[in-house]
């Protein structure tokens, strides 16, 4: 579904539309089920605060964990990427070993956002970080730690 202007008439889908379209998808959990993400708050009007979910992918030092994110849509999504904070400690190089922020600099589904991208492509897009080659020695901190 896009959520630009449609067919040149300057029609655009309101944010709500688009955010009810997203958690519909997100609450019935992605793919495999692995990713999934929904409302942080359900009194939250706007829409703003969302949380996610990715277990860790197969052959990966994340698998079987369980990393959990917090999602932030201000008024301008989806024409600007929501921010994006892992609540699980995380060790990857496009997270802020402090803050668990993920930089927009560091991670390409954020450096080039598009009005069409959502949250799941974000959570979809960190979960294959995850199971990289190149980061499978990267230490991690224990389960259960959080930023």
């Amino acid at each position: 579904m896009s959520f630009g202007i449609a067919g040149g008439s300057g029609v655009v889908v309101p944010r709500n539309f688009r955010l009810l379209d997203e958690l519909e998808r997100g609450e019935k959990g992605i793919g495999d089920g692995t990713v999934s993400y929904g409302m942080e708050d359900a009194d939250d009007i706007y829409m703003r605060s969302w949380s996610g979910t990715i277990i860790g992918p197969h052959n990966s030092v994340h698998e079987g964990r369980i990393h959990q994110l917090k999602l932030f849509c201000d008024k301008e999504y989806p024409a600007k990427p929501p921010t994006v904070r892992f609540h699980s400690r995380i060790n990857m190089a496009c997270v802020n070993p402090d803050t668990g922020l993920v930089d927009p600099k560091k991670f390409s589904k954020l450096a080039n956002w598009h009005i069409e991208s959502t949250m799941e492509h974000i959570l979809t897009q960190l979960k294959k970080e995850m199971a990289a080659p190149y980061k499978r020695k990267l230490p991690q901190s224990p389960e259960g730690s959080f930023f």
